[in-house]
């Protein structure tokens, strides 16, 4: 039996399990799928692992459904939700996850999460390419309500540019004091409710379309915010995503596989 817990940021739901015993199965991708899966398992876009860290306050371990790893926005703000519930951290703290370090804290039950600098920006035609910590493709369009999110970002998702590892895929529509987001994730392989990570990258795009900062994003989960300083063309400093991170609830899994 496997103990675990739901939580949410902005619909991006993800399966938190504390593993500072270090008992989890890490290596059985086959149980990390099955847990993940909508119909067979818990269901979520991705399992993350509470870890000790022999520095900072805890190490996050974030699994896609298939079992590859990234780096996870909104999974880490639910991650930090998580340690705070589990008296880990109080309203801030330091913790590693798979590109590093990273610092967050906890403002009227908002989870401010930072990202690393960005430095380059990639154009492909008028869309740009902006890895915030996991790669993201970036389509600006005139209504997202009427883009087929899977289908566009699936074919864009695997072409030639980005093989063979792929990469995410959104689609921003600029709206006058806020921009409106969705996304195609590679490793969950379908359109989520949010992707912090994703929402970023948007931001950031946003900002060099001529949007000032900071940026609201409105995705299909909800409201998140992106905040940072640009310096020169392309340099991004001081990045933080924020918003909020909800426990849904928690349970036993029982292993099949």
């Amino acid at each position: 039996m496997i103990h675990f817990h739901k939580y949410q940021g902005t619909g991006n739901d993800f399966i938190m399990i504390d593993d500072r015993d270090l008992k989890f199965p890490s290596d059985q991708i086959d149980i990390i799928s099955m847990m993940c899966h909508r119909k067979f398992g818990i269901g979520s876009d991705g399992l993350i692992l509470i870890q000790p860290h022999n520095q900072l306050d805890f190490k996050m371990v974030f699994f896609n459904p298939d079992g590859s790893k990234s780096l996870c926005g909104n999974g880490s703000r639910c991650a930090v939700a998580f340690a705070n519930a589990l008296g880990i951290i109080s309203d801030e703290t330091r913790f590693e996850t798979t590109d590093g370090e990273h610092h967050a804290f906890i403002e009227n039950e908002i989870i401010h999460f930072s990202l690393h600098d960005v430095s380059k920006v990639q154009t492909y035609g008028k869309d740009l390419y902006i890895d915030t910590g996991s790669p993201h493709y970036l389509k600006i369009v005139e209504d997202v309500d009427s883009v087929d999110v899977i289908e566009n970002g699936r074919a864009i998702r695997y072409s030639e540019p980005f093989s063979p590892s792929g990469t995410n895929v959104n689609f921003i529509e600029l709206d006058q004091d806020k921009i409106h987001v969705r996304t195609y994730e590679r490793g969950v392989e379908n359109e989520t409710l949010s992707c912090g990570t994703g929402v970023t990258a948007s931001a950031l795009a946003a900002n060099l379309s001529g949007m000032k900062g900071p940026i609201t994003v409105e995705t299909l989960g909800g409201t998140l915010f992106v905040t940072f300083d640009r310096e020169n063309d392309n340099d991004f400093k001081n990045i933080y995503l924020a918003g909020p991170a909800k426990k849904v609830f928690e349970g036993d899994f029982e292993q099949s596989v």
